[in-house]
C-alpha cells in the first residue's frame, strides 16, 4: 500500500492525472480529425511510391491507439514502467521503405501522445505548423505537369550496351523531372524505381515507345496518386 501511494505520488507530481470521460472524448475527436487531415497530406503531397490513399487510413489508428495508450498509462508510474516493458518485445518484421513514410508515421505517432497527455493547444499549434510547411513547400511545384511512378526492369543477360545510363538518357528527352528513387539488383536483373514528370500526355506515349525500341526491358507507368 506504501509502495502504491509512493508511486502515485511521483506520478501525480509529473501531472499524471486521470482524465475525465469528457476530456477524453475531445481529445479523441481531435486526434481522428488532425490525424485524418495529416493523412490527406500525405495523399495529395507525398512522393513515395507506395499506395499512399491505403497508407493513409493507417494514420487515423495509429494516433487514435497511441492517444489510448497514453490516456491509459499516464495515470499511473506503475503502468508507465510497464509499457516500456512490453514495447521491448515488439518487433516490424516489414520494413519501411521511403524515408517520407517514416515521417509521417512519426507526425501520427507525435498527435497522439500530444492529444494523450491532454496538450491540445501544443498538439494543435504543432499539426498546424507541419500542414502550412508542406502545403507552402509544394506551391511552387508544376500544376498541370503530369507525375508517374516509372518501374523498369532490365535483364542482366540482354545488350550489354544497355544500362540505366541509356535508360536515364532516354527518359531525359521527354521528362521535365527525372528522380531515381531506388536502383535494385534482383535475381540478374536490375530494376529502376523512378518518379517522373511529363508535360503532357502525349510525352508519355512517346517516353512508352522509345523505351520498347531499345532492347529487353519490362517496365510499368504508375500514376502517382
Amino acid at each position: 500500500m506504501q509502495e502504491q501511494t509512493f508511486l502515485n505520488d511521483i506520478a501525480n507530481q509529473f501531472g499524471s492525472a486521470e482524465s475525465s470521460i469528457v476530456d477524453f472524448l475531445i481529445n479523441i475527436f481531435i486526434t481522428i480529425i488532425l490525424s485524418y487531415i495529416i493523412g490527406l497530406v500525405y495523399s495529395k503531397y507525398g512522393n513515395s511510391l507506395s499506395n499512399r490513399k491505403k497508407l493513409m487510413q493507417t494514420f487515423v489508428l495509429i494516433s487514435v491507439t497511441v492517444m489510448l495508450v497514453i490516456s491509459i498509462v499516464k495515470s499511473s508510474l506503475a503502468l508507465s514502467l510497464g509499457l516500456v516493458g512490453a514495447l521491448s518485445i515488439v518487433r516490424f518484421r516489414t520494413a519501411i521503405k521511403e524515408p517520407e513514410e517514416l515521417v509521417y508515421f512519426f507526425v501520427a505517432i507525435a498527435l497522439g501522445l500530444g492529444m494523450g497527455a491532454n496538450q491540445r493547444i501544443v498538439t494543435l499549434t504543432g499539426a498546424i505548423v507541419i500542414i502550412l510547411y508542406i502545403v507552402i513547400q509544394n506551391m511552387n511545384s508544376v500544376r498541370h505537369a503530369v507525375q508517374q511512378n516509372l518501374i523498369v526492369t532490365i535483364a542482366n543477360t540482354s545488350d550489354k550496351g544497355l544500362d540505366e545510363n541509356v535508360i536515364l538518357e532516354l527518359l531525359r528527352n521527354h521528362c521535365s523531372k527525372i528522380e531515381l528513387r531506388r536502383l535494385d539488383d534482383i535475381n540478374n536483373s536490375t530494376e529502376l524505381s523512378l518518379n517522373v514528370e511529363f508535360n503532357d500526355f502525349e510525352s508519355i506515349i512517346k517516353a512508352k515507345n522509345d523505351l520498347k525500341s531499345i532492347g529487353d526491358i519490362q517496365f510499368s507507368f504508375i500514376e502517382n496518386y
